[in-house]
C-alpha cells in the first residue's frame, strides 16, 4: 500500500515554496521588482469607475466595441455581453465634462459607438464612487471571515462523534486559508507581469475557490471519521492513510472533468469571464491538493504531537547554547 502519509515533510516543504512567494508578491512595498505595482492591480470595482450598459438595436460584436473605446482612450475599459445586443461597459470615472462647452465624456462614447457600431436604443449610465469601491473590498474580507468562522463550527459539530472533533474544523480552515493565499499570490503576479486586474468576478472566484476546498476536504474527513470510528484500535496516521487513498480516485476525478470545463470555457468564453474562471481553475488544482496533502496531514502531525517536539527542539536548542556559553565565560 502506498504511504502517502509519510512524506507529509514534502508536501508542506512544496506548500511553502508557494506560499512564501505569494507573500512577498502581496507585501513586497511600491516600487519593487523595479517599477512594478505591489500587491493586487485592483481594477475599476476597486477603485472607482463609470459603468454604461448599452442596448443597441442590431447584434454586436464586442472585439469591435473594445477597438473603439481604445480608439477614445480607455484601453482599460471592461466589456460584457450581457445579450446579442447588449453591452455593459465598465470605464475609469468619465469626466461630466472635457472642455468648455463640451458635452459629458459619456456622451461622446456613446455618440462614437452610435457612429462606428451600430445605432443605440436604450443607454443607462452609473458611476462607482471610491467609497462604495472601499465597501466592496471591506464586505468582501468580511464575508470570507465569516464563513470561515461558519465553516470551523459546522465542521466541528458535524464531526462532533470523532474523537477531537474541532481539530477537524481547523485543520480545513488551514487548507482554506492554504489556498487563497496562493490563488492571490498567482494574481499578484499575474498583475505585476501581465497587468492582469482583479474585480468584482475575482471575489466570485474566491468565494467559489473556498467552496470548492472545503466541500473536497469534507470528503476526506468524512472517510477518516468513518475509519477512525470503525477502527479504534490501529494507529491515526494509518487510518488517514487509507482514508486517502479510498477517496483519492473520486477527488481527482472530480477535479480532473470541473478542470476541464473550466479549460474549454477559457478557450470559448469571452474575456468578460475569463479572469473568473483563472481563478477557479487555479483553486480547483489547489484545492484538491490541499484537501489530500495538508489538511489531511495536519491531522497527522496534531495527533502525533509534532508541534509540540518543534517547540522542544527549539528550547532544547536554546538551552543547550546557553550551557555551552556559561561554560566559555570565566568566572
Amino acid at each position: 500500500m502506498i504511504n502517502i502519509v509519510s512524506k507529509r515533510g514534502w508536501y508542506f516543504l512544496f506548500s511553502a515554496l508557494l506560499i512564501i512567494p505569494a507573500l512577498i508578491s502581496l507585501i513586497l512595498p511600491p516600487g519593487g521588482w523595479s517599477t512594478l505595482e505591489s500587491g493586487l492591480k485592483p481594477g475599476i470595482d476597486f477603485t472607482s469607475g463609470s459603468v454604461m450598459d448599452i442596448t443597441f438595436t442590431k447584434p454586436v460584436n464586442q472585439p469591435a466595441i473594445q477597438s473603439r473605446m481604445e480608439a477614445l482612450g480607455h484601453p482599460e475599459a471592461l466589456i460584457q455581453s450581457t445579450s446579442p445586443k447588449s453591452v455593459l461597459i465598465r470605464t475609469k470615472q468619465l469626466a461630466e465634462s472635457t472642455g468648455a462647452g463640451s458635452r459629458p465624456e459619456r456622451q461622446l462614447i456613446q455618440a462614437d459607438l452610435d457612429d462606428h457600431i451600430a445605432p443605440i436604443e436604450s443607454a443607462s449610465f452609473d458611476s462607482i464612487s471610491p467609497i462604495i469601491a472601499r465597501e466592496t473590498v471591506r464586505n468582501t474580507f468580511l464575508a470570507l471571515m465569516v464563513a470561515s468562522v461558519f465553516i470551523l463550527f459546522f465542521i466541528w459539530y458535524a464531526f462532533r462523534r470523532a474523537p477531537k472533533a474541532y481539530r477537524y474544523g481547523i485543520s480545513a480552515i488551514i487548507a482554506l486559508a492554504h489556498d487563497t493565499l496562493i490563488v492571490l499570490g498567482v494574481f499578484s503576479i499575474l498583475g505585476r507581469f501581465f497587468s492582469i486586474e482583479v474585480n468584482t468576478t475575482f471575489i466570485i472566484g474566491i468565494l467559489t475557490v473556498a467552496g470548492y476546498s472545503v466541500n473536497d476536504t469534507i470528503v476526506v474527513f468524512d472517510r477518516i471519521r468513518e475509519n477512525v470510528i470503525r477502527h479504534p484500535d490501529q494507529a491515526f496516521d494509518r487510518l488517514v492513510n487509507t482514508s486517502i487513498l479510498e477517496t483519492l480516485g473520486r477527488s481527482l476525478n472530480t477535479s480532473f472533468t470541473t478542470f476541464l470545463v473550466l479549460l474549454a470555457m477559457l478557450l470559448i468564453g469571452g474575456p468578460s469571464i475569463r479572469g473568473l474562471l483563472l481563478v477557479v481553475a487555479i483553486g480547483v488544482i489547489v484545492g484538491t491538493y490541499s484537501s489530500i496533502f495538508v489538511a489531511s496531514q495536519f491531522l497527522v502531525i496534531w495527533d502525533r504531537g509534532e508541534f509540540g517536539k518543534v517547540f522542544r527542539l527549539g528550547r532544547k536548542t536554546s538551552a543547550t547554547a546557553a550551557t555551552g556559553l556559561f561554560r566559555i565565560i570565566p568566572r
